[in-house]
């Protein structure tokens, strides 16, 4: 009886070791990390361990990406700063360059606007009887002349761009002066009257304008440099005709057009009209007759 008791209680502490042993065994089926152990996982396990390292993964793109992004925003913040109203020391640096910037990189290719550095308003009109306007622009030609009375002196406007187009070809290493501007009625009289008395009517008809019919008596018109052919090829004459249009200046006289204007080519006389104009005539081609439909030749 005893011996039977005690085989029982060693087939009892037998199962008991085996059962603790399966136990064990379960337990090292679990993936232990552990710094140089290989662990073999199940396939859900691998996938939720694959999920936390996507996940760790995203956490720390996340955070970087969100440290870039803070960068980014911080810096825009400055910038937008600087060139605010009230930046502080931030914004008198860029407003100081600012406008040098838009001078580096401007395109002259269209008109200014009114309110614009480079805008250059059309001359002043006079109401005054005898005076012909086409379209505001006031037409001093071989067929509409200028009363003898009248005696504007140089336009101020005129005057002050030449004095920006003369800088601004100075920059460029081109010497472009003022030679001649308004002319009285009386003074273009004596002018043309000494060119007829050396040349003859007919001739002289081609290069100066009788009294009354001048341009320069109209405040609007200047001679640079020399006034005969020897500044036509020029680098100045070429730059005169490319350019003056940017300060609201046309080649009034141009080449090709002498049967249009009733004039030879005159490569140093500009006309002031403003920018609204001289870009419109330039990007034409055409001359101011062309443009506006109108003649040039005297009636008698």
């Amino acid at each position: 009886m005893k011996r039977s008791i005690f085989t029982a209680l060693a087939v009892a502490a037998v199962l008991s070791c085996t059962a603790c042993g399966k136990t064990e065994v379960g337990k090292a089926d679990v993936p232990v990390s552990t710094a140089g152990t290989q662990t073999t996982a199940s396939p859900d396990t691998a996938s939720l361990t694959d999920e936390a390292a996507s996940a760790e993964t995203a956490t720390d793109t996340y955070q970087d990406t969100t440290a870039e992004t803070s960068a980014a925003k911080e810096v825009t913040t400055v910038t937008e700063e600087a060139v605010s109203v009230g930046g502080g020391e931030n914004t008198e640096a860029s407003a100081a360059t600012q406008p040098q910037t838009q001078a580096q990189t401007r395109s002259r290719d269209t008109a200014p606007s009114p309110g614009d550095a480079d805008y250059a308003p059309a001359p002043v009109q006079y109401d005054i009887p005898g005076i012909t306007y086409i379209q505001g622009t006031l037409i001093a030609n071989k067929s509409y002349s200028l009363p003898a009375d009248f005696n504007p002196g140089l336009d101020s406007t005129c005057e002050n761009q030449f004095y920006k187009l003369q800088n601004d070809a100075a920059q460029q290493g081109l010497n472009i002066w003022f030679a001649s501007g308004f002319r009285s009625y009386d003074y273009q009289a004596q002018i043309y009257n000494n060119y007829v008395a050396r040349d003859g009517q007919a001739l002289a008809d081609t290069y100066s304008a009788r009294p009354g019919y001048s341009e320069h008596q109209s405040g609007l018109a200047i001679d640079v440099n020399q006034i005969d052919d020897s500044f036509i090829g020029t680098p100045e004459a070429v730059w005169l005709e490319n350019h003056c249009h940017e300060y609201g200046f046309i080649l009034r006289y141009p080449r090709g057009k002498e049967s249009i204007t009733g004039y030879q080519y005159e490569s140093w006389h500009i006309r002031y009209v403003g920018t609204d104009l001289s870009y419109a005539v330039h990007d034409s081609g055409l001359t101011l007759e062309e443009y506006f439909g109108i003649d040039s030749a005297y009636k008698e």
